[in-house]
């Protein structure tokens, strides 16, 4: 179970922060809404790595955390529209900054994405 802000006033801000945005897809659901509103469906095709419960729980998680909005249309079919909140495009400057980081490290280790492996199987380690 996850702290909350009053239940752990003398916690280091950067592990809170880890604990709020530390799930895998958490950035990468952040970064995406960034543009603007997404359906749940629009979410999956742009993060093709995901299953659908995992998106599903982030962005509970998230929506709990303040970070995203939920909005439900009662409409056949159903229609779910997620957008960032003003809290969460706070985060907006560090998600650009972390994926400026992301390809810069991608360049210095020598491989296109985390998925290649290159020819003998493992990846460049630490410099």
């Amino acid at each position: 179970m996850r702290s909350k802000v009053e239940d752990s006033p003398d916690q280091c801000a950067v592990e809170f922060a880890m604990e709020i945005l530390g799930g895998r897809w958490k950035l990468a659901i952040l970064k995406q809404l960034v543009s603007g509103t997404h359906r749940f469906g629009e979410l999956r095709r742009a993060l093709p790595g995901v299953t659908q419960r995992m998106l599903t729980r982030q962005l509970r998680e998230l929506e709990e955390d303040g970070l995203v909005s939920r909005t439900v249309y009662r409409e056949v079919p159903p229609r779910v529209d997620y957008t960032l909140t003003e809290i969460g495009h706070s985060l907006d400057a560090i998600t650009d900054e972390l994926d400026k980081w992301g390809q810069w490290y991608r360049e210095q280790v020598g491989g296109p994405g985390p998925s290649d492996d290159g020819p003998s199987g493992s990846r460049p380690r630490g410099r």
